[in-house]
């Protein structure tokens, strides 16, 4: 993730292009690929190798066991995009930057990438094996990503409407332009709840 960042910043400058919103941008499709690697053993392994009954016999709520690890994958998830501050940093020698468009892509990459790493861990939940969790939340993320395109393709009103309103990346848009939504915060918050 750190090189596929690292490239698309290095572009970005070639360019003479100063708005980071293009390396967020660039790199959300990737992000939703990624998270379900980050989660695709999670909870299968566990349950594969027989772990899972001494988490759940142990004097930990459940609510602690599945907290627990999903700040683990969200934190590994994140650590490529603090990265990116150091990008920020470097531009702000160069010309003038958005400080505010900054923290705004920052949170939309957070809570997307939560709510997506929310939907692995559940994946993961259901099967006992880390290579069906990692198919099958691979094949949800590929769908999140290509909504918009049924939305589009698919020239009827109502499911027009329903696509763009589940949709992750239209969403995601939205705080890479900028634009702090209270409604697209209670959207990624509500999935990953």
């Amino acid at each position: 993730m750190l090189i596929l960042t690292g490239m698309y910043f290095s572009y970005m400058c070639k360019s003479s292009y100063s708005n980071i919103s293009f390396v967020f941008s660039s790199i959300s499709s990737i992000a939703l690929l990624m998270a379900p690697i980050i989660t695709m053993r999670l909870f299968s392994e566990d349950r594969k190798q027989k772990v899972d009954q001494a988490l759940f016999t142990a004097p930990v709520k459940l609510i602690s066991i599945i907290c627990g690890k999903f700040f683990a994958a969200f934190a590994l998830f994140m650590i490529p995009m603090g990265i990116t501050l150091i990008y920020q940093i470097i531009l702000a020698f160069t010309a003038d930057v958005n400080w505010l468009l900054f923290l705004s892509d920052i949170l939309g990459i957070a809570l997307m990438g939560g709510a997506i790493l929310s939907v692995g861990l559940f994946i993961s939940a259901l099967t006992e094996s880390q290579m069906i969790a990692g198919i099958f939340g691979m094949a949800v993320s590929f769908f999140i990503m290509q909504i918009d395109y049924f939305a589009s393709a698919i020239n009827v009103e109502w499911f027009s409407s329903f696509c763009t309103s589940i949709s992750f990346i239209t969403r995601y848009n939205a705080f890479t332009s900028g634009q702090f939504d209270f409604s697209n915060i209670v959207f990624f918050v509500s999935v990953v709840v």
